[in-house]
């Protein structure tokens, strides 16, 4: 998407983003990856094109996962942008249930290939419903996915209206979608019971708000927006207070 497409909300601690998957391509991103001298844990995270029909989204996330598998760590599955025209209708039942049997055959089949298991997991939205988390949960389970990474950024503007840039189109991050994200993970830890592990990310600019992720059923957390507003000190923090 055209600049500026990044909004600090800073009344509430929040961004808004419209970026839209804005990079020079998979091949790209490779090279980048190979060049690199980074030697920890790398997600590698895979969406469909903005051009791309929903019929043939599919063919997107194998090609972007072919690709990336012999260098990721784990592969993210992201059907949960909000800022690619209709990719969250991934997360509906019978779509969902369809991608995740497709993209699990050739997880399988490029485990043989390379001679190394690489784990994916599943990124989903905080604007869901407590019967939708459950199918997406149930779905999970039935397919063998990985992980579930809980939450991309939302939709929702109730919590900062009024506020400079609250209105700009794109999804919010940061502290105002906290307690959604933390919803959707409790949710989620009710019905996976364990059986698939929980990255919980969403509104974590604090040491508390990580324990708040963990003990709601998260078992790892992520950081972004946090980073934006605390600066590295945060991850030393959420290590402290998780430790």
């Amino acid at each position: 998407n055209p600049k500026p497409r990044l909004f600090r909300v800073r009344e509430a601690q929040g961004i808004v983003n419209r970026f839209g998957f804005n990079n020079l391509g998979v091949d790209n991103l490779i090279e980048n990856v190979k060049a690199a001298k980074f030697k920890g844990v790398l997600g590698i995270n895979i969406g469909k094109n903005f051009n791309t029909p929903m019929e043939n989204a599919v063919d997107d996330y194998l090609i972007c996962m072919r690709k990336v598998y012999a260098y990721a760590s784990y592969i993210t599955v992201n059907i949960s942008s909000p800022n690619t025209k209709n990719l969250r209708a991934l997360q509906e039942k019978d779509a969902l249930s369809s991608l995740l049997a497709t993209l699990k055959l050739e997880q399988t089949k490029l485990a043989n290939q390379h001679g190394k298991y690489v784990p994916v997991a599943l990124k989903i939205a905080p604007d869901l419903e407590q019967e939708q988390v459950n199918e997406i949960a149930d779905l999970l389970m039935q397919h063998k996915i990985d992980g579930v990474i809980a939450t991309n950024t939302t939709l929702a503007r109730d919590m900062v209206q009024g506020m400079e840039h609250a209105e700009e189109t794109g999804g919010l991050s940061g502290a105002p979608v906290r307690e959604k994200s933390t919803l959707v993970i409790q949710q989620l830890s009710q019905r996976l019971q364990g059986a698939v592990p929980i990255i919980g990310v969403g509104g974590i600019l604090s040491g508390a708000d990580a324990v708040e992720k963990i003990a709601a059923g998260a078992d790892l957390v992520q950081v972004y927006s946090g980073l934006i507003y605390k600066g590295p000190k945060l991850v030393h923090e959420i290590c402290k207070s998780l430790g």
